[in-house]
C-alpha cells in the first residue's frame, strides 16, 4: 500500500503536540516504554511502529531474544514481574474493548508501579494505540535500513 495522505505535512502542528507529549511521561524507563510501544504495535499490526520500536528498544539494551519472543511473553521465562505487569496492562487497555480494564490487573500494576508511573505507562499505551492508527489508517510503512 502507497501512503494515502501525508499526516504530518497536513496537519504539523497536532503531529507534533502529540509527539512532544512524551516527554511528559518520563517516570518509565526508555527500554520498558520501547518493548511497551512494540508490544502495542504488535498487536494492532502497524508495520512501522514494530519497525520502529523494536530499533529503540535494541538502542535502549534489549536482547533480540526478548524481543523476538515478545509476542509470546506468557510462555517464556525471561520477561519479570514488573514487566510481565506492564505488558498485561498494555494488553488490556489497548484492547480495552474486548474486557475492559481487571482489577486483577490494575492491582498486579499497583505491585510494581507507582501512581505516577501507572498513569504515565497508560498514557504511553494510548498514545501507542493513537500513532498506531495514524499509521495504519494512512498507510504509513517502515523504509528499509541498512544493519
Amino acid at each position: 500500500m502507497i501512503e494515502r495522505l501525508d499526516y504530518v505535512s497536513i496537519n504539523g502542528t497536532a503531529i507534533a503536540h502529540m509527539a512532544q507529549a512524551k516527554d511528559d511521561m518520563p517516570s518509565i524507563d526508555r527500554k520498558l516504554r520501547a518493548v511497551i510501544e512494540l508490544r502495542v504495535s504488535q498487536i494492532n499490526g502497524c508495520a512501522y511502529c514494530v519497525d520502529l520500536h523494536t530499533h529503540e528498544a535494541r538502542q535502549a539494551g534489549e536482547t533480540r531474544q526478548r524481543l523476538d519472543c515478545l509476542t509470546v511473553w506468557r510462555e517464556v521465562p525471561f520477561f519479570d514481574a514488573t514487566e510481565r505487569a506492564a505488558l498485561d496492562w498494555a494488553e488490556a487497555v489497548t484492547l480495552i474493548a474486548d474486557k475492559g480494564a481487571p482489577p486483577r490487573l490494575f492491582d498486579a500494576l499497583s505491585a510494581h508501579f507507582s501512581e505516577q508511573q501507572i498513569v504515565d505507562l497508560t498514557l504511553i499505551v494510548a498514545q501507542m494505540n493513537a500513532w498506531n492508527r495514524l499509521a495504519i489508517s494512512f498507510g504509513h510503512k517502515p523504509e528499509a535500513r541498512d544493519e
